[in-house]
Parts: C-alpha cells; structure tokens; sequence
C-alpha cells in the first residue's frame, strides 16, 4: 500500500482523480470530497475535454481529457470511479493495474466473476478497493443495529426493505442495457446491501420476480425474498416506476423498527426512526450526518493503513454473488413503460 506524504508533521490529504463527471458525482461525491480535509480532488478526467474543465474548475482541479492520461499521473495515489455500471470493471481493472486505489460507484460490477477478478488485482498489488455504499456510513444505521442488540423489538423475526422512484427520462443510462442499465442493479443493490447488514452471514435467495420493460430489455421493478443463515427473511422491493421510497422496516417479537429516507438522506437530514410496540409508538430523531464525507474519509483511513482493506473486497464480491443469484432466481415478465413521463411527474426525493 502506497505511503501517504507528511506535510509539517500531519498526513497530507490524499489525492484523487475522478474518471468521469457522472450525475452522483457531480451531485453528491465531489461537493463531498471537497468538503472532506482527508481527502483532495487533483484532477477530473472525462472524453469530453470541455465537460473535463467545467467540472475541474468547480472543484479547483486539473483537467484531463481522456480516462488513460489521468491514469498516468504519478501525483495520483486514487481513483473514484462514477462511469455507468458496464465501464466500472474494465476502467477500475485499469486503474488497479497502475497501482490505484480505488473508490468504485455502486454497483462496483455488473457480474460477480468481474468482482472476483478486482478483488484478486487489488491484493496482488495491495490495493484498496472499495465499493461506494455511502449509506453504510451514515450513524443512523448503527442506531438500528445498537436498538436491536439491546432487545427493543425482541428477536428478530423478519424484515423489508424498499427503493424506488418515478419513471426515468427515455434518455438516462439506466434505460441502456449495454451500460449496464436496469433497477436491480441501480435502486435494487440498496436493499440486497442493506439486508446484508442487518441480518449478517451468508444469504441465499429463496425467490425473486422481475419486471422489464419490453421496449429497452432493462429491468424496471422487482422483487426477492432473501433468507439468512437463521432463517430470518427479508423481502426487499425495488424499481423505478414508482412513487418515491427509501425504507426500510425490521419485526420483531415485541415490536417494529421503521427507518425512512434510508439509503440517500442528505447531509442536513436529520432521520426520524420509529420504535411500534403493542402499547406506544416512539419516535427518535437522530443527529444528522454526512454519509458522503464519510465514505470519502474512510476511503482516505483506508488508504492510509488504518483498517483491513480485504474487508471491503470481500464486501464488494459477496454483494455482486448476491445480485448473480436474484437474477438467477428471478421470474421474469415483460411490459410496456413510457419513460417519456417524467418529464412531468413530480419527483419527492430523488434517485442515487
């Protein structure tokens, strides 16, 4: 793992370059890196040299036109990686192989062979390869996990998880199957994630339906019925042909566990987790938190030395076995969406 520069006795902050200007990234991960004193954002690379400056110039990087230049800059340790879903293997592989580590848009791959492959580059050249969940690192999360473990709901007996959100214009990437479009892949990888969070071990996937939308092949809507290892299920739906959700819920013997705005809070959000027993319902309002600075400094503390970088790769290679298996599993039925509606659909929330 590359050694990080001291500067007058403190860590200098580690230096990323961005291999394209993608929505989340513009939207969300940048603003956040730019926030975040661990980390600094040396240089945007994009095909387009005019869309390299724009997003270089907000963020006081340099431009680089062209995702291969940049990889050659020796003042690079990493890379973050917002492509569309197909280019994330292929360009990270690249990457790892010019002895970056690596921060990788959700989903990290489209199959989980392309995992396995990362996962083995990244030791070999000891590495950090990390998938960018920015959920899992927001403190809400650790609330639930601290409410569970004290008994506050009793045994856990199930639990459901939900992401979705209105139709897409006809003209967004995740219409496109060759850029590894479609909703298990874009809103779904949410719930199969945080499944694995909360009810831990390995999970096996007892069914799943999806939907495509016959136009485009892609899938728009599904389902899957996942079971862990003690036999606790969790049913997670998914999609974007929907009114917007972001949720999730736990059941328990002795009670209920619901987390609103779950997967994309922004930074000044402050959660609302409600506590249902047979007898109150209890509302906590948790402290708000930055789940985009946070993945960022964690990345940074990675890269540092400071925690096991294999945790993070064998995260990413059991999440992308898991999204294998749905599909495997899946029913699959056909219909026919109008993307063109949401143009004029008002959008509650809006999608990773």
């Amino acid at each position: 793992m590359s050694a990080q520069p001291v500067v007058t006795g403190r860590v200098a902050p580690l230096r990323i370059g961005v291999l394209g200007c993608g929505g989340i990234a513009m939207r969300r991960m940048l603003p956040a890196m730019a926030r975040t004193p661990a980390v600094r954002i040396a240089a945007v690379a994009s095909r387009d040299r005019t869309r390299a400056q724009t997003a270089a110039a907000r963020f006081g990087a340099d431009p680089v036109h062209g995702y291969e230049r940049l990889l050659e800059r020796d003042d690079i340790a990493a890379v973050y990686v917002p492509l569309p879903p197909a280019l994330h293997a292929p360009w990270t592989a690249r990457a790892l192989k010019a002895g970056k580590h690596a921060l990788v848009e959700k989903p990290m791959v489209t199959a989980a062979q392309e995992a396995r492959d990362l996962a083995g580059l990244a030791e070999e050249g000891r590495l950090v390869l990390m998938e960018s969940f920015m959920f899992l690192h927001h403190s809400q999360h650790a609330t639930v996990t601290a409410l569970l473990e004290r008994g506050e709901i009793g045994e856990l007996r199930g639990m459901t998880a939900e992401f979705g959100f209105p139709p897409l214009p006809a003209q967004d990437i995740r219409h496109r199957p060759e850029l590894g479009g479609g909703a298990l892949l874009d809103a779904g990888v949410y719930t199969l994630r945080v499944t694995q969070l909360l009810l831990g071990g390995t999970l096996s996937v007892a069914g799943a339906t999806l939907a495509a939308d016959a136009a485009t092949g892609v899938d728009v809507g599904g389902d899957a019925l996942l079971r862990g290892d003690s036999g606790v299920t969790s049913h997670v739906s998914f999609g974007f042909r929907h009114s917007y959700r972001s949720a999730y819920t736990l059941w328990g013997g002795a009670g209920r566990i619901v987390l609103d705005r779950a997967f994309t809070p922004p930074p000044e959000h402050r959660p609302v987790l409600r506590i249902e027993r047979q007898d109150r319902v209890e509302e906590l309002t948790l402290p708000a938190d930055d789940q985009f600075a946070n993945i960022a400094a964690r990345f940074a503390a990675l890269v540092r030395g400071d925690g096991d970088p294999a945790t993070q790769r064998a995260a990413a290679v059991r999440q992308a076995e898991l999204v294998d298996a749905v599909r495997t599993a899946a029913v699959r039925q056909a219909e026919t969406v109008d993307p063109a509606r949401a143009a004029t659909r008002p959008r509650p929330g809006s999608p990773p």
